[in-house]
């Protein structure tokens, strides 16, 4: 009986330890205090953006495929090479030719020659000045008139993905700025040329597609890419603004807290607000330059001579 008392009452004690400990350790923290500040109205720049992911991709891809099944004889053109309309890309013989000519082959060079001129291949035309994208036939190599040989872009886009929520603020004509995944320190300017009519769904949410025209096109640009735009909104310049966190809102509207003087307490100013970014919104009216506005935010504030969050088990250090 003894020894049950003894420990019980080494657990109480062991729990009125930690119980004290825990209370010495709160009271080393004091809790969020507010933090006040004067500010004047100044006069900047606001730019608001729409950001979403995009791909590179031609804006028309064009397949040239052959007329009549055959084989191909000679490819002209490489993988980014361009292109003029009328220019020949390939050579091919139709099924019929191709098999006079390996008969003839057994006959000699001659014979050869002798169908090559009676019986003349078939070209592959460019209709469209253009790049390139791919060709990866070979000489010899059998096609049908289903197969496509070369493909054709006129000039690389950028599509972005738009969510719905913000679709309705892009609108045809709006600068924008596109940065590749591959090359990150490459930024490239466009214009938002085209906003698809018809929605799709990508991972249950709703988006639609937006062709971004770069200005320029540069030479690491590949079709596939994975890229970053970022489109302009709305840019003013030469407005009043005032961080967001001035800013308050009730029912009534919003309002910025304005000094009256000495000894007098800040009154509240009601505000008419416009367009705003990530950091300072715009004052249209309620304010000018000359207020001063009274900016209050809460902080974390550490008692005098205390470490904030020390644990009171780790061991500490004699002063």
């Amino acid at each position: 009986m003894m020894i049950k008392a003894n420990r019980r009452k080494v657990y109480l004690i062991s729990c009125a330890v930690i119980l004290i400990a825990l209370v010495v350790f709160k009271t080393k923290q004091k809790p969020s205090g507010e933090v006040t500040r004067e500010i004047k109205p100044a006069s900047g720049d606001i730019q608001t953006t729409i950001t979403s992911t995009a791909v590179v991709q031609p804006q028309n891809r064009l397949e040239i495929k052959p007329p009549i099944n055959g084989r191909i004889e000679e490819i002209l053109v490489k993988e980014g090479e361009k292109v003029k309309a009328g220019q020949t890309l390939a050579w091919m013989s139709s099924t019929e030719r191709a098999a006079l000519l390996d008969a003839a082959r057994a006959h000699g060079e001659d014979a050869v020659k002798s169908w090559e001129d009676v019986y003349k291949p078939t070209p592959l035309i460019a209709p469209i000045d253009g790049d390139v994208i791919v060709s990866t036939d070979q000489p010899g190599q059998t096609v049908t008139s289903s197969d496509a040989v070369v493909v054709l872009s006129d000039h690389l886009i950028v599509q972005a993905q738009i969510d719905e929520t913000d679709i309705g603020k892009v609108k045809v004509g709006q600068e924008a700025l596109i940065s590749l995944d591959a090359y990150p320190q490459i930024k490239v300017k466009g214009r938002v040329d085209h906003i698809y009519y018809e929605s799709k769904t990508v991972n249950n949410v709703t988006i639609y597609q937006v062709d971004i025209l770069p200005d320029t096109t540069p030479d690491v640009f590949r079709s596939g890419m994975s890229a970053s735009v970022t489109i302009v909104e709305k840019t003013k310049g030469g407005i009043l603004t005032v961080p967001l966190e001035a800013v308050k809102r009730k029912k009534g509207g919003s309002y910025v807290m304005v000094k009256q003087g000495f000894a007098r307490k800040p009154a509240e100013r009601a505000i008419e607000l416009g367009i705003a970014d990530d950091k300072n919104t715009e004052i249209v009216s309620g304010v000018t330059a000359n207020d001063t506005i009274i900016v209050t935010t809460k902080k974390y504030v550490p008692s005098n001579g205390a470490q904030s969050g020390t644990n009171p088990f780790m061991p500490s250090r004699r002063r």
